[in-house]
């Protein structure tokens, strides 16, 4: 499978609002969208955040991410993730992971970069973990039906965030 990345357009927006399966994989995704994902839902978030970033496998869209928070010199958090249903378990979620890496570190020359997984997202959590993100702040929240749950913060080892290391760049990997 050939994976490439590049910015989101308009037609993809339809596409990924497809990628939710249930309001369980939204909530993961976007906690305060109504499930099904409608594109004005997905537009008004998208137009809030920074490098709306598709990969794609085999010139089909595959998967999803953006910046929440972006600083020059700073921190980079990495939200909206998803991979599509049919793309799952064949590493789109990693390489997209390392593209959103990539950006932190040559665009935004990030100190750091972090991202947010609730807890009941165990791929997640341990996609992340593999990736060397490291757990640094654990924050209660409530999940769509009022249930207490918990959203774990990480952030990246400060080596890996290094352009040097040898896993700092996403085409280290193909």
């Amino acid at each position: 499978m050939r994976l490439t990345h590049r910015p989101i357009n308009q037609s993809d927006v339809r596409i990924v609002c497809g990628f939710p399966q249930s309001e369980e994989e939204l909530f993961f995704l976007f906690p305060k969208a109504d499930f099904p994902l409608t594109q004005v839902q997905f537009q008004e978030t998208i137009l809030k955040r920074s490098d709306s970033t598709i990969v794609e496998a085999d010139g089909v869209v595959a998967g999803f991410a953006n910046f929440y928070k972006w600083e020059f010199g700073g921190n980079c958090s990495i939200g909206n993730v998803i991979v599509s249903p049919s793309s799952r378990g064949y590493g789109v979620g990693r390489y997209l992971i390392e593209c959103m890496i990539e950006t932190a570190l040559s665009k935004y020359k990030a100190r750091h970069v972090s991202i947010s997984c609730f807890n009941m997202n165990v791929i997640g959590l341990l996609l992340y973990s593999k990736l060397g993100f490291k757990p640094c702040d654990v924050e209660e929240r409530k999940d769509n039906r009022g249930n207490r749950v918990a959203l774990i913060h990480m952030i990246l080892h400060q080596d890996r965030t290094d352009p040097k290391h040898p896993r700092g760049s996403p085409d280290a990997h193909n």
